[in-house]
């Protein structure tokens, strides 16, 4: 079988390559891609060389375990049909439409076990967004926002918008959302999100601030500022915002890839003495606070739901072609703002 693979070959280069698979044995089958989703703010790291030299991309996952020097294939979200059988596989698995983490190419090798099963009543459109929705779970898990709270959520990439209509459905008393692109600010509202800003906009900003009750000085009263903050921008500068908003005793939780970006952090001030809390959340693994009663079948389920309620298929603005990828990682680079979702379709 061959198939069509895609590879990040130098900043700002990708191209198709053709392979040629192997038959699947023993305990393998071959899937058939329908589509795979472009994670904006971790490809694009590799597409414009600011990934890290240092680690793999995933230590946990089998297609992901190469370093991230170039040549690499890259993406981590694919849907296909299950093709063909290795001899000891269950029969079952022939024609099941199935999710894995897989690079983008139009068909893949695996075990079951890098398989999961796509619920019926869920599209392929809509299953595209499992690992973005794991996400989201996992970050909801790690602030633990409690009701009551003054939530700010620093971008509204797809991430972003996920996290926000998970916590949309929390009985908070103030729920923010932040991003510089106008179109996100309005799907944040449309989740349910109190207020939207941009970051940018220091009118805006204000607004923010005056609903925090920041006070004026750190000597001001405690009962101020933010509870939790997700910092989901991709920018590490954006730390900077997120402890202004941050009250005494506050968590912010970095859901952000940064890659080799880094930033100066002014941790000498309001982070000091107001005892912030940063919360590193990584996805890859359960929280070991919660690792006696939950694990990867559990979250994945309740990403499953989270789809289910969230459609997030209505985010998908842009389809294309697999040989048509330098083009839109071009427009994702250079015009971010045109684009929510962008999906390969094969």
């Amino acid at each position: 079988m061959l198939a069509d693979q895609l590879w990040f070959t130098a900043p700002h280069r990708v191209e198709l390559r053709r392979q040629l698979l192997p038959e699947p044995r023993g305990k393998k089958l071959l899937v058939k891609t329908q589509y795979s989703a472009i994670s904006a703010g971790s490809e694009l790291l590799a597409y414009r060389g600011q990934l890290p030299g240092d680690i793999s991309l995933d230590a946990n996952l089998a297609a992901l375990r190469q370093t991230t020097a170039y040549p690499l294939p890259y993406g981590y979200a694919c849907v296909g049909r299950v093709a063909q059988l290795g001899e000891n596989v269950d029969a079952a698995w022939l024609g099941k439409q199935v999710f894995s983490f897989q690079p983008h190419a139009s068909h893949f090798i695996a075990t079951p076990e890098q398989l999961l099963p796509v619920p019926d009543d869920i599209p392929a459109e809509a299953a595209v967004f499992l690992a973005n929705a794991e996400t989201a779970v996992n970050l909801a898990h790690d602030g633990a926002p409690l009701l009551g709270e003054r939530i700010v959520v620093l971008g509204q990439g797809i991430v972003g918008l996920l996290l926000t209509g998970l916590l949309a459905a929390v009985p908070l008393a103030q729920l923010h959302a932040a991003d510089t692109i106008a179109r996100r600010r309005e799907l944040a509202l449309a989740l349910g999100a109190s207020r939207a800003f941009d970051p940018n906009c220091n009118t805006e900003l204000a607004t923010i601030q005056q609903d925090l009750r920041l006070p004026v000085d750190l000597a001001a009263p405690a009962l101020s500022g933010a509870d939790v903050l997700f910092e989901l921008s991709g920018r590490p500068e954006a730390l900077n915002l997120a402890i202004d908003l941050c009250g005494y005793g506050g968590r912010i939780v970095i859901g952000s890839w940064y890659g080799s970006k880094s930033a100066p952090i002014a941790l000498g001030g309001a982070a000091h003495r107001n005892r912030i809390r940063f919360i590193t959340s990584q996805v890859s693994t359960i929280a070991p606070a919660l690792s006696g009663r939950w694990d990867k079948a559990r979250r994945f389920e309740t990403a499953w739901q989270t789809i289910r309620r969230l459609q997030p298929q209505q985010w998908i603005t842009h389809r294309f072609d697999l040989p048509a990828a330098s083009e839109l990682y071009r427009l994702l680079d250079q015009a971010p703002e045109s684009v929510v979702q962008a999906v390969f379709v094969y």
